[in-house]
């Protein structure tokens, strides 16, 4: 018998893919309308929707193995999409690109390799979701602070306070994975043994 955790429909892998859909609404409202206040908004929005996808899946028990790796895989590409374009708009100054880029890197890069290796599936740490919650609170706030909004100055002080503790929380949740994935591929290579 198929456990719970096997189901892929269920609606917070539903909002997790539509999140994924809605990116390049946000990266072509932000660069092909050139709309800092409109891309602000959308972005806020997709990223709300981090929140209720997993406040559904732990209240409905609608967790599910696909959704572990769907939610993290829709929260990569966001922020990394989101602080890309950002850049290219001039809204988030490159060096907040070239961090949290670094960032996304190593760690998706840590999880193909270790998934290449068979080693097991490391759960994402509260820093890590706390980080990315920050983060996405600041990015928003930094395409409003890049428009002609008549709050444009506070937007800009809001983008910081949420900034600072979220690249912080972001980089010792990265910190936190390492001894994760070093025990993840000694069980991997356990696991090999005949």
């Amino acid at each position: 018998m198929a456990s719970s955790e096997d189901r892929v429909l269920t609606v917070p892998n539903a909002l997790s893919v539509l999140r994924l859909l809605c990116v390049p609404v946000f990266a072509w409202v932000l660069l092909g309308r050139d709309d800092d206040f409109a891309a602000a908004a959308i972005l806020a929005a997709i990223g709300a929707t981090d929140w209720v996808d997993g406040q559904v899946a732990r209240r409905f028990d609608q967790v599910s193995t696909l959704g572990k790796v769907l939610d993290p895989v829709a929260d990569r590409v966001l922020v990394a999409t989101a602080v890309v374009a950002g850049t290219v708009a001039g809204a988030i100054p490159v060096w907040l690109c070239v961090v949290v880029g670094a960032r996304e890197a190593a760690v998706s890069g840590a999880v193909a390799l270790l998934g290449a290796l068979g080693a097991p599936r490391i759960d994402v740490v509260w820093a890590g979701k706390a980080g990315t919650l920050a983060l996405m609170f600041a990015f928003p706030f930094f395409l409003v602070a890049h428009s002609t909004a008549s709050w444009h100055t506070t937007a800009e002080v809001l983008a910081w306070l949420f900034c600072g503790p979220g690249l912080v929380l972001a980089w010792v949740a990265a910190a936190a994975y390492v001894p994760a994935a070093r025990r993840a591929y000694a069980q991997s290579r356990l696991q090999a043994v005949p």
